[in-house]
């Protein structure tokens, strides 16, 4: 007979700790399980070794960036448009709606308020239009088609200062512009493109879409890839010329494209400082009659001995409050769009 030997009772679980060694997790290791939870139950692949906060590690140094340069910029911004902060600091008492009482009775603020809300409204409706045109002419393949593209997108590339002092040149009373134009005998006065409010104005305009042009048309050109030739194709073979085309397959073709750019030069265009420094001198033309709304933030919050943060502080808020609705304007026509 066979003789069985008894083996000793053993606690529920030993078999198995015994079969896979180290199963078992150590009090530290559950500790930390408990602490920083692994991945979802089902989870595989890398996925079995990535924690809850590593999308957050990776994402850290843009929320830091986003907090510093964002977040405590505009509370700050709000928190100072209720005292009478200096700009060199100094102590500051709080005035509760002063600031703001006092621009809603201040004819600067509404000037530099009309100056930017026409800024946008003519450089807007150009900037959406001027560059989708020059997107179909170099959309062709055709010889040395990239050269001009290049060119069309070279303004892009250059400083603002330095494309103002170009404009300078050019829009001086002895600039090209006026010396060609005398030349031709076409004036017989050099045009005042400098030293009038509303041409500065206006000439502020000009070069901001000079120097856009070639950047939004980049856009288009990406969303023209999008729209289908047979289209075109079926469009031309039923008689419809270029212009029904365009109005009819281009435009709602882009559309979605549009709304961003106009949205992007709304936004750039109500922040719009460099053009009118550089035309307009410090000042902000003759008796500051082409300051914008950045423009006259700088003259009252910045200036070192008659400037008063708190105010511009205020005046920022109202910028910012004028962004914000154009902005949510733009979100509301695209949904009207889609539906």
């Amino acid at each position: 007979m066979a003789t069985q030997t008894a083996k000793p009772a053993s606690a529920p679980g030993a078999e198995h700790t015994a079969s896979v060694p180290g199963a078992a997790p150590s009090r530290i290791r559950r500790l930390g399980r408990a602490v920083l939870p692994g991945p979802a139950p089902g989870a595989n692949g890398a996925a079995l070794y990535r924690r809850w906060w590593l999308p957050w590690l990776w994402t850290a140094p843009a929320i830091v960036c986003a907090v510093v340069f964002g977040v405590f910029p505009f509370l700050n911004t709000l928190l100072l448009s209720f005292t009478d902060a200096k700009p060199l600091g100094g102590a500051a008492s709080f005035v509760g709606l002063d600031n703001y009482t006092r621009m809603l009775d201040d004819s600067d603020f509404w000037l530099a308020t009309r100056n930017s809300i026409l800024y946008a409204l003519i450089v807007v409706p150009l900037m959406v239009l001027l560059p989708l045109l020059l997107a179909i002419l170099v959309e062709k393949n055709l010889p040395g088609i990239g050269f001009f593209r290049s060119a069309f997108y070279t303004p892009v590339l250059a400083s603002s200062v330095v494309v103002g002092l170009s404009w300078q040149w050019l829009l001086a009373d002895d600039g090209l512009i006026n010396t060609w134009l005398e030349k031709a005998h076409l004036i017989r006065d050099a045009i005042p493109f400098l030293s009038d409010s509303w041409l500065i104005l206006f000439s502020a305009m000009g070069l901001t879409l000079w120097k856009g042009l070639g950047w939004y048309m980049i856009f288009y050109l990406a969303a023209l890839g999008n729209v289908p030739k047979e289209l075109h194709e079926a469009a031309s073979m039923d008689g419809a010329g270029a212009v029904r085309r365009f109005w009819h397959i281009t435009v709602p073709g882009v559309r979605q494209a549009m709304m961003l750019v106009g949205t992007l030069t709304g936004i750039g265009s109500l922040r719009v400082f460099t053009e009118l420094y550089m035309l307009g001198g410090p000042t902000g033309g003759p008796g500051g009659a082409d300051r914008t709304l950045p423009f006259y933030i700088k003259d009252v919050g910045l200036d070192p001995i008659t400037g008063n943060a708190g105010y511009g502080s205020a005046v920022s808020v109202a910028l910012f409050l004028l962004t914000l609705g154009l902005t949510l304007l733009a979100q509301r026509l695209t949904r009207e769009d889609e539906s």
